[in-house]
């Protein structure tokens, strides 16, 4: 009797030392998003990179996904919600919080960024050595990279800066609504999942988005016209994955490494190389559907570029009033992503 006793005790023993054990060593993360799961880069980045952390963990990392706002909020809050372990893992537009991360904005200026892996490579390298301690220090940020040529999608054919006159466009970031503003349209500052109600309301006369964004917001139905430009584009937004970084820290170490291993400099080349590759598919499908695609060529382009200049002294006067070095960042990214590898 008493080894049935001494047996029993030693069975749930070791049963709670089992759960204790499992409790410590299984991760959960919530990651917390802005667009519908089906979209391009839930789909075709966060969803791969989730399914590696599972993978090469055994199952013991899960990420449960929450798109398109489903934990409360609105898209300017996602990087708050990192901070505070309203989500532990979140993907956002950087421009949704206008000047408080200022450092990425230099990605943002008009027609410098034409490949978004080499940007994307350039940016992870300046975010490593001027931004990881000081202006996203309170998270542990796993990939930093823009996205493909951003383009103008309109109710009205776009050709020339006066086609721009008297329109109301949404913008995606402060920088971007200051070119629409020196084009001479009105700019509008809307997260992207409200374009949809906004054009069918007749709040704003078109958007900038760059292609692959279109399909997940049904853009291509809503507006028939669309305006590209030769060379880099007019305008790239740039993006973070970021984790609470309590949550990180208390992951064990063998964790902690995968997701380390998953995310960096490679990542978020691969994450700017995916973004951009994903714009053929819709761009053919809106011609497809007879939509006016308006090409600008290398003249035409040179009239919007040299309207856009200004906004590079103002950024760089901005910046100085910070206490960076706008035109050495400038220079330095030009400088990154031209060296930095690209396919």
């Amino acid at each position: 009797m008493t080894k049935t006793i001494r047996a029993a005790i030693g069975g749930v023993a070791l049963s709670a030392l089992a759960a204790t054990g499992a409790l410590a060593q299984d991760v959960t993360l919530r990651l917390h998003q802005f667009l519908p799961q089906q979209s391009g880069v839930p789909a075709n980045i966060l969803q791969p990179w989730a399914d590696r952390l599972e993978e090469q963990s055994s199952g013991r990392i899960a990420v449960e996904m929450f798109p398109a706002m489903s934990l409360g909020g609105a898209p300017p809050e996602l990087i708050d919600q990192a901070i505070d372990g309203i989500a532990d893992v979140i993907w956002t537009v950087v421009g949704y919080t206008p000047g408080r991360f200022p450092s990425t904005e230099v990605f943002e200026l008009p027609f410098f960024v034409e490949s978004a892996e080499a940007a994307s490579c350039a940016y992870w390298t300046m975010f490593e050595e001027r931004m990881a301690g000081t202006e996203f220090a309170e998270v542990k940020v796993l990939g930093t990279w823009v996205h493909g040529p951003g383009l103008l999608h309109t109710n009205t054919p776009v050709s020339t800066p006066a086609d721009m006159q008297g329109l109301q466009i949404r913008g995606g970031s402060r920088l971007v609504n200051r070119l629409l503003e020196v084009l001479g349209a009105t700019p509008v500052g809307l997260p992207v999942p409200g374009v949809p109600e906004a054009l069918s309301q007749g709040v704003i006369d078109g958007t900038t988005v760059p292609w692959e964004v279109t399909p997940s917001i049904r853009l291509t139905e809503l507006v028939t016209n669309h305006t590209e430009f030769t060379g880099p584009a007019l305008y790239n937004l740039t993006f973070v994955l970021a984790m609470n970084r309590d949550t990180y820290e208390s992951m064990p170490e063998d964790l902690r490494a995968i997701v380390d291993a998953n995310s960096g400099l490679d990542f978020s080349m691969e994450a700017g190389r995916i973004q951009q590759s994903l714009d053929a598919a819709p761009r053919e499908a809106a011609i497809a559907a007879g939509n006016n695609v308006i090409v600008l060529d290398e003249a035409q382009t040179q009239e919007w570029r040299d309207l856009a200049q200004p906004i590079y002294d103002e950024w760089v006067a901005d910046m100085d009033g910070r206490g960076l070095d706008g035109q050495a960042m400038i220079d330095e990214a030009r400088a990154l992503m031209e060296t930095c590898p690209a396919e």
